[in-house]
């Protein structure tokens, strides 16, 4: 077939038309399906940045939430309270800067992988055909960081202007304790001068269809116990060897450990309610340079116990049990703790933030995730420790929750993912939180503001 000039200068017209168009298409905020396309390309590009405990890539990552900090207009500082290790503070003025301010904290590291065990590369965000997104860190926690930046990225594009002002903060070293990161920002003066009212951090994926929410965590306690003994030839039977006192310490913690799982297999208590208590080393016998003496008794044994304790419990009664039933000095055995965490804030008060009509940020929580169409579960203990501990230790409230639903929890496991839909579904949530957040006028202060950056 053959085309005249004048038809084949219409068709090229067209193509260029066309080419433009879905180029706009493109850029087009408006547009639904391009507009997701770009948050979830986003989220991959933070996810392959290889922010793995114990050498963090952070300057990779700080210049990444530099450059979204930037294309939000929202103002931006980069502390450093320990050498090489960033602390992120964005913020988004509000009008009214008497108002208490909302901080939404997330971290930027993530905990090492074991490549091998992966079935895509655990730095690669791959997106397989079921929309599932493979990454380190795809739920703990970079999801969340990159969803408050989206969610603000839609109410900065609605018009929307906060009252109060919101403050975003992305936090080194929470995998490692976060003794280098929010635990010294809440001791400066940065901090104070936040005015600040109200934290959301972490929570956890709910396999169900409500959303998982936590005003606590367990609070941690690394335990190690010593037993010393006779020393002597491996076909002697003593009394108070090191290791027989050390196989009756492990016994007893075996049977206090039994004792708390079987209220949670029961359904009697939550996970995060319980005294959890799992042996994480055995440090005993004689080495040479074939490998372990056999024939030779050790003079020294120890263990060492990861033990979380909520806030509701009793930490004395359970130093009681250590110093007489786990390592008592009767049977030549001491103990220390490695670390040994709050339970209670300044106040003497335990460390909890109130899921009632006293807490006007919590009655917002569930009247914005409503408005999402979505929904909170009972209120509960998350059952390890998050950078919320230093906030509460202080008597802020703080409120862990991390938007997916319908999703395997799979923080610090081989093969983390997150769909993109419930992604999406999240970036919304937490439209609907900021909004209402950053609108609510009745929280008020009498000193004057401390609202600066």
């Amino acid at each position: 077939m053959k085309l005249s000039c004048r038809t084949i200068i219409s068709l090229l017209l067209l193509f260029l038309s066309s080419s433009i168009t879905n180029a706009e298409d493109l850029e087009d905020p408006s547009s639904s399906s391009s507009s997701s396309s770009s948050i979830i390309s986003r989220f991959q590009r933070y996810l392959q940045i290889n922010t793995a405990q114990p050498t963090p890539n952070y300057e990779e990552s700080t210049q990444f939430i530099l450059s979204q900090a930037k294309s939000l207009s929202l103002e931006a500082q980069t502390f450093e309270f320990v050498q090489s290790k960033p602390f992120i503070l964005l913020k988004w003025p509000g009008s009214n800067p008497n108002l208490p301010s909302i901080l939404l904290n997330s971290h930027t590291d993530v905990v090492p992988v074991e490549h091998e065990k992966w079935s895509h590369p655990p730095f690669g965000a791959h997106l397989d055909s079921l929309g599932n997104i493979y990454a380190r860190g795809s739920q703990d926690m970079k999801c969340v960081g990159m969803q408050y930046l989206e969610a603000i990225r839609k109410l900065k594009a609605s018009g929307f202007h906060p009252l109060r002002s919101v403050y975003l903060s992305f936090v080194p070293d929470e995998e490692i304790g976060g003794h280098d990161g929010v635990e010294k920002f809440v001791d400066s003066d940065v901090f104070t001068n936040m005015n600040l009212g109200i934290v959301l951090d972490e929570g956890l994926a709910s396999p169900s269809e409500d959303y998982r929410v936590f005003y606590a965590e367990r609070s941690t306690r690394w335990l190690v116990i010593k037993a010393t003994g006779q020393p002597g030839h491996g076909a002697k039977l003593y009394d108070n060897s090191a290791m027989e006192n050390l196989f009756k310490s492990i016994e007893s913690v075996r049977r206090f450990r039994a004792s708390q799982f079987d209220l949670v297999k029961a359904g009697l208590k939550a996970e995060g309610e319980v005294v959890s208590i799992n042996m994480a080393f055995l440090k005993a016998g004689t080495l040479s340079p074939t490998g372990f003496v056999m024939n030779l008794q050790p003079s020294e044994a120890q263990a060492g116990f990861d033990i979380r304790v909520p806030p509701t419990a009793d930490p004395e009664s359970l130093e009681r049990r250590i110093a007489g039933e786990w390592a008592p000095a009767s049977r030549n055995m001491t103990f220390e703790f490695k670390q040994k965490a709050n339970v209670h804030d300044k106040f003497g008060k335990p460390l909890l933030t109130a899921t009632d009509s006293s807490n006007p940020w919590w009655d917002l929580l569930e009247e914005a995730v409503r408005k999402a169409n979505g929904k909170l579960g009972k209120p509960d203990i998350f059952p390890a420790a998050t950078d919320s501990r230093y906030f509460r230790e202080l008597g802020f409230p703080a409120i862990g929750f991390s938007p997916m639903v319908n999703t395997p929890i799979l923080p610090h496991d081989h093969n983390e993912f997150l769909n993109q839909d419930e992604y999406l579904k999240g970036v919304d949530v937490y439209v609907s939180i900021i909004k209402a957040y950053a609108s609510y006028v009745e929280h008020t202060r009498k000193e004057g503001s401390k609202d600066e950056l």
